[in-house]
């Protein structure tokens, strides 16, 4: 038998469209031709289920088999085949779609419709975007059937003729073009396997005709499947072990750490999702690491981290979500303005509220040992999805500098309603010390994120203000005893150290404080210190144009050394001045080079006067 064709296309512009920019990447190829076998075998699974086929017990299969000398690439399945008739309707007519069809027809027979994955005509084309030529050969499972041969060289011509083909199922075999001969790479097939099939719900073998003539003369190892057909999120979650769990995070995460606690996901209504998401630990303390979730659709990888399906704070999480309602060729405006994705996005965030809060409730002190590492997710989801902070406001942890662990109303306030916050446990830890010496309490907030997230409280906690901790120190520390310090002694002590200094930037001011053994501290406006932090992550997009926060030293009046400076002559009154101010400056941040040299010249010459 042979006959020759025209293909069915609705434009003669189509096929070239189709065959070169059908997939923004052109892996995508074998994704699509490996789940079409897997289409194939479901169909004839389910036929046989309900008395339309004759099941032969063979086990099923798709095979992937590459030949380097021969430029090809063929993937094999022995799923229900093809008649001549069926060749011409699902790979003639390009936009028919055999899914379609099957469903419709068994659609009250059978439950196929929830593992069908695509359909064969468009999808097969995708292999054109590596080929030159592609040959079909099939058997279809009906009895009687006669085995089918189909190739095509990419233009609108066709040839079908007869096979030799003794057994149901069809291969699919891609003469490789120039553009495709990447594919001739052993390794670079394994990872595109890996990546887009590693989870298809039939075994996948994979063999390269010339690395197995190699190892013919030896003993062959045993053959395995390149895929797990029952990953882990299909399970019920109370099957599961943490054994299970943690095994299955390695396999799909090149993560050296293992995961602090999952969320299983396990929806049947009013939609089909499923999946896990796991809190992975991280590993920079300062900046927040990205997370990765792979969207399926049955088992089909569709991409990584798709914020219309996935909200974006949630991409700080690593896990996998299989949602066989969305197609395989998601698009974003399909995404964006799909009523159902949304239901699915909020479902997400729901369910990740409410383990977090199950959490905190049943194990407060493990939920607290996670802190560190979760506190950047939840802080940026929090600011990114007010519904989500308004699930998660009383589970917010606040460390405090005495290493407790508080809730947002358990955190330490003033009369007027003010936090005092450090950023750098490091660099402010002469302030720390001052504070818990007078046993005032501050917060821990030396995340990056933490610059937008106090901003973020103050709008939603109305009347509070988060200080930081070198920011009015003054007013928290202030002596109860000497309430004046206008008077002429202080004002005397602040013409010494202007003249000392000679900056006439800096602000001075003289005032008892609640601490001795600190003669001098330095306060930076709020207000200003944050603009700057911000403008450091992004550029001068906040109109501060990186001006320095406006300084100010605060005079202990309390401490014997400031007590003492009128007793010394002018030049030693000068040296101790700008020493007093490097050590306020040194307790505050890092000394520029120039600040440092000027520093170490000076302890010499105290040193001198003992």
């Amino acid at each position: 038998m042979k006959k020759e064709g025209q293909i069915k296309v609705d434009s003669e512009n189509l096929f070239p469209i189709i065959k070169k920019w059908l997939y923004s990447d052109k892996d995508i190829f074998l994704r699509e031709i490996v789940a079409n076998g897997c289409d194939a075998i479901k169909k004839y699974q389910s036929l046989c289920t309900i008395g339309e086929a004759e099941n032969d017990n063979i086990k099923p299969r798709i095979d992937v088999i590459l030949d380097r000398d021969e430029k090809t690439l063929t993937v094999s399945d022995n799923g229900l085949g093809m008649t001549a008739d069926e060749v011409e309707r699902f790979i003639t007519q390009v936009a028919f779609s055999g899914a379609k069809e099957f469903i419709e027809k068994y659609n009250d027979k059978t439950d196929a419709e929830g593992g069908i994955i695509g359909h064969f005509g468009l999808g097969f084309y995708s292999a054109y975007m590596v080929s030159d030529t592609v040959e079909i050969d099939t058997l279809s499972y009906i009895e009687g059937s006669e085995a089918v041969h189909w190739s095509s060289d990419g233009s609108s011509t066709y040839e079908i003729t007869d096979s030799d083909r003794t057994e149901k199922g069809t291969s699919v075999i891609m003469h490789l073009s120039e553009d495709g001969m990447e594919f001739c790479d052993s390794l670079k097939l394994r990872s595109v396997l890996k990546k887009y099939c590693h989870f298809m719900p039939y075994e996948i073998y994979y063999t390269c005709v010339q690395e197995k003539n190699d190892k013919d003369n030896g003993e062959m190892p045993k053959e395995k499947p390149v895929n797990i057909t029952d990953p882990l999120w299909l399970k019920a979650p109370k099957d599961c072990t943490t054994e299970e769990y943690e095994d299955f995070y390695r396999e799909v995460f090149p993560d050296i750490n293992l995961p602090l606690f999952w969320i299983h996901l396990n929806v049947d209504y009013p939609f089909n999702l499923k999946g896990i998401l796991y809190f992975p630990k991280q590993t920079d303390k300062l900046q927040v690491m990205p997370g990765e979730i792979k969207l399926f659709s049955n088992q089909v990888y569709i991409a990584d981290n798709i914020k219309e399906v996935v909200p974006e704070f949630l991409m700080l999480l690593k896990g996998v979500i299989d949602c066989p309602d969305l197609p395989l060729n998601v698009s974003r405006s399909f995404l964006q303005n799909d009523s159902e994705v949304a239901k699915i996005s909020r479902h997400i965030t729901k369910k990740v509220a409410d383990k977090l809060v199950s959490v905190f409730k049943n194990e407060r002190k493990e939920y607290e040992s996670y802190w560190d590492d979760i506190c950047p997710f939840i802080k940026f989801g929090c600011i990114k999805d007010e519904k989500f902070y308004d699930r998660m406001k009383d589970i917010i942890l606040y460390k405090t500098t005495t290493g407790e662990f508080r809730t947002f109303s358990e955190i330490p306030k003033t009369e007027d309603n003010k936090v005092y916050y450090v950023s750098d446990m490091n660099a402010q830890a002469q302030y720390v010390k001052i504070f818990k010496d007078n046993g005032i309490d501050a917060v821990i907030l030396e995340h990056n994120i933490d610059t937008h997230f106090v901003t973020f409280l103050e709008y939603k906690e109305a009347g509070t203000r988060f200080v930081r901790i070198d920011s009015e120190v003054d007013q928290a520390l202030k002596s109860d005893e000497k309430e004046d310090d206008n008077t002429a002694d202080n004002e005397e002590l602040i013409n010494i150290f202007n003249k000392a200094l000679g900056d006439n930037k800096l602000e001075i001011k003289a005032q008892a404080l609640k601490t001795e053994g600190t003669p001098a501290i330095i306060t930076i406006n709020e207000y200003q210190r944050r603009i700057n932090d911000m403008n450091r992550l992004y550029g001068d997009m906040f109109g501060a144009n990186n001006d320095k926060a406006k300084e100010t030293l605060i005079l202990n009046t309390a401490d014997p050394i400031i007590g003492r400076l009128s007793e010394f002559d002018d030049d030693k009154k000068e040296l101790i001045c700008k020493h007093i101010y490097d050590l306020a400056v040194l307790s505050q941040r890092k000394l520029t080079a120039d600040e440092l040299k000027g520093f170490v010249s000076r302890s010499v010459e105290v040193m001198e006067l003992l």
